[in-house]
C-alpha cells in the first residue's frame, strides 16, 4: 500500500509538472501561436463576408500550424483557435467596414454609402474579345503550363483597361467581376492617393511633424512625407513571420498606429529608407484624427468619389483603417484606382489631387540607404536610382501598385494602359510573369 502511494504521489507530481511546463510553454508561445489564430480568422470572416466566398482555407499561406487551425464562423463573427480552444482569436464583421480582430465587438458608426455611379467600369460590359489580348491573358493564366504550375501561378484575375475603355477581363473558377480580392500592400499606393486628397483639402500637407502626442523626442521630426517614403526611422522589420513586428501588428495589436508609433528611432528620421507596413499605419492614424473620420475616413474622403463601391477597407480595433493591408475591392475597381492615378488625380471633370500629387509620388526618394529602391510615395517606378530601369521590357513611364502573394496594379501613362492582376500565389513566382502580361498586351493593342 505504501508502495502504491509513493507511485501515486509520484504520477501526480509528473502530471503537475507536466501541466507547468505545458503551460509555461504555451504562454511563451502564445504570441506566436495567436498570430496564426488571429491571421485564420480573419481570413475567414473576410473571405467569407466581404468576398462571399466559401473556401476561406485555400487563402492560407503554407505554414506549420495550418492543419492545427480551427475556424468556426457564426454570422458575423469568426473564431480561430487551436485545439482545446487555445489561443482563441475573434474577428467582427461590421457592413462597409469588413473585419476586424479584436476582444469585444467594436464599434465604427455608419459606413458612407458609395454608388458605382461614378466609376466607368463598375456596369460596363463584358468586352468583345480580342484574340491576340486573350492570349496574353491566357499565359498570365498559365494556359501554356503543367495543371501544377498554373495552380502555383495562382491567377484570379486579370483586368485590362486602354485610353480608360474596359478591353479584357477574365477570372479564375470561383471568382467573377464582382468578387471583391485583398490588394495587400497595394493598400499602400491608395493610402498615398488618400492622402494626396487630404493634402488638397488643406487637412495636412507633406512637410507637417510633431504628428503623434507621444512623440516628444527626436520621432518629432517625422514628416508625413516621411512616412509616405517609409523614411520616418522608426525600428521595424517587415519579415512576414510568426512573431515578427509586421504579423504582430496585424493580428496582436487593436491599436496598430499606437503599437508602431511607440517603436524607438532606428535612424534619423528622412535618412534611410526601410520599407515598413507599420510607417503606413502610422500615417492612417494621424490621417483618421485629424479628419474625426476614423474607420470612416477612406469610405467619405476617396471611395465615394471614386465611386468604389466593392471597395471595404478595414480598419483594426481602434477605429484606424489598416491602410498597409487590408483594402478589398473588385478588379474593376483597383483598375479604377489605376485609371486614378493615370488621370493625375482628375475623376468626372474634378481635380481630386494637388496637380503635381503623382509627379511628387513617381519620384524615387532620395536616401542614404534603401532596401526597396524605385519605390517613390506608395508607387515603384520603373527607373531605378542607379539609371537603370526596374521593367526593361516597359516603357521608362511605367509604374506599380504591388501587393503580397501577387497583386499588382501597372500603370503605363505612355499607353494609356492600366493592368490589374490579382491572385494567390505565396510562392512569389508571379512577377516575371505580370511584367511579361503587360509587355504582350502593349504588343497586342499596337
Amino acid at each position: 500500500m505504501r508502495i502504491l502511494r509513493r507511485a501515486i504521489t509520484v504520477v501526480a507530481v509528473l502530471v503537475l509538472v507536466a501541466i507547468a511546463a505545458f503551460t509555461g510553454v504555451y504562454l511563451w508561445q502564445q504570441p506566436i501561436l495567436m498570430t496564426a489564430t488571429g491571421y485564420a480568422a480573419h481570413n475567414a470572416c473576410a473571405v467569407t463576408t466581404v468576398a462571399g466566398r466559401d473556401d476561406s482555407a485555400t487563402d492560407l499561406p503554407p505554414n506549420p500550424l495550418v492543419p492545427y487551425l480551427q475556424v468556426d464562423v457564426d454570422g458575423d463573427t469568426t473564431t480561430g483557435s487551436l485545439p482545446a480552444s487555445l489561443a482563441r482569436q475573434r474577428a467582427w464583421y461590421a457592413e462597409g467596414f469588413g473585419c476586424t480582430l479584436a476582444d469585444e465587438r467594436p464599434e465604427f458608426g455608419e459606413a458612407t454609402p458609395i454608388s458605382g455611379d461614378g466609376n466607368p467600369f463598375s456596369d460596363a460590359p463584358t468586352p468583345t474579345p480580342d484574340p491576340a489580348v486573350d492570349e496574353a491573358i491566357a499565359r498570365a493564366f498559365g494556359d501554356d503550363l503543367p495543371e501544377a504550375d498554373a495552380a502555383a501561378l495562382g491567377t484570379r484575375a486579370v483586368v485590362v483597361v486602354n485610353d480608360g475603355e474596359l478591353v479584357a477581363e477574365r477570372y479564375a473558377d470561383g471568382f467573377d467581376a464582382t468578387t471583391p480580392q485583398l490588394g495587400w500592400s497595394m493598400s499602400k499606393s491608395v493610402a498615398s492617393l488618400l492622402t494626396g486628397v487630404l493634402v488638397r483639402q488643406g487637412v495636412v500637407s507633406l512637410d507637417d511633424d510633431r504628428l503623434r502626442p507621444e512623440w516628444t523626442d527626436e520621432r518629432a521630426d517625422i514628416t508625413v512625407e516621411d512616412l509616405l517614403r517609409m523614411t520616418g526611422g522608426l525600428e521595424w522589420d517587415e519579415t512576414y513571420d510568426l512573431g515578427t513586428p509586421i504579423t504582430r501588428m496585424l493580428y496582436l495589436e487593436g491599436d496598430m498606429g499606437a503599437y508602431v508609433a511607440g517603436q524607438p528611432l532606428a535612424h534619423e528620421p528622412g535618412t534611410v529608407q526601410q520599407y515598413s507596413s507599420g510607417s503606413t499605419n502610422v500615417l492612417c492614424s494621424v490621417l483618421a484624427e485629424r479628419t474625426g473620420l476614423g474607420a470612416d475616413l477612406p469610405r467619405e474622403a476617396l471611395l465615394e468619389p471614386l465611386g468604389l463601391s466593392s471597395a471595404v477597407f478595414e480598419p483594426d480595433a481602434a477605429g484606424t483603417p489598416v491602410c498597409s493591408s487590408y483594402l478589398w475591392a473588385t478588379p474593376r475597381d483597383w483598375a479604377a484606382v489605376g485609371q486614378f492615378a493615370l488621370q493625375n488625380g482628375e475623376w468626372n471633370g474634378e481635380q481630386l489631387l494637388p496637380d503635381d500629387w503623382m509627379s511628387q509620388s513617381l519620384t524615387v526618394t532620395d536616401a542614404e540607404e534603401t532596401d526597396d529602391p524605385g519605390y517613390g510615395m506608395g508607387w515603384r517606378v520603373n527607373p531605378m536610382p542607379d539609371g537603370t530601369v526596374r521593367w526593361p521590357g516597359l516603357p521608362e513611364d511605367a509604374f506599380s501598385a504591388n501587393g503580397h502573394d501577387g497583386q499588382r496594379v501597372t500603370v503605363v501613362p505612355s499607353e494609356g494602359l492600366v493592368v490589374v492582376r490579382l491572385g494567390f500565389t505565396p510562392g512569389g513566382v508571379e512577377d516575371a510573369s505580370v511584367t511579361q502580361l503587360v509587355e504582350d498586351v502593349i504588343a497586342a493593342l499596337g
